[in-house]
């Protein structure tokens, strides 16, 4: 088989890196942000985050991304990693590593999600999500819980 190509009979496609945080307060909840009318899956319920831009390394992409979309800063020290999801989508496939940060300044705001949500680990499993954040749940749960 050739360098580079796919094992599972299906076409390529290109492979899009995002990064998403699971914000931790100080109760254990973890934020969950809901999708905007207008884009893809819209209503349903992700970790926040976003794509990483050429040069830019996830963790900064990251801060970039909890600065635009949730009006807080914070530091790369305050990110740990906490775990992946790999899926392909119809067009793409999605690497998508999760850090969990409990440090930030600033106060938690929906600028870019129809709504916010502070959720017990064990309640995640309650809300809608795209396939490739639905297996965090489990080991943000594990790991969190």
């Amino acid at each position: 088989m050739a360098a580079g190509a796919p094992t599972d009979g299906l076409p390529s496609v290109p492979i899009v890196l995002v990064v998403a945080v699971a914000l931790v307060d100080v109760d254990g909840r973890v934020l969950i942000a809901q999708r905007p009318e207008g884009k893809a899956m819209a209503g349903l319920w992700e970790f926040p985050g976003g794509k990483v831009d050429p040069g830019e390394t996830p963790e900064a992409a990251l801060i970039r991304e909890l600065r635009e979309e949730l009006g807080i800063d914070t530091a790369e020290s305050c990110l740990a990693p906490l775990t992946f999801a790999s899926h392909r989508y119809d067009s793409f496939h999605l690497l998508m590593p999760l850090y969990a940060c409990r440090r930030w300044r600033g106060t938690v705001t929906a600028r870019e999600h129809q709504s916010l949500a502070w959720v017990r680990p064990v309640r995640l499993a309650d809300y809608p999500m795209p396939p490739a954040d639905a297996p965090l749940v489990a080991m943000i749960r594990d790991l969190l819980g």
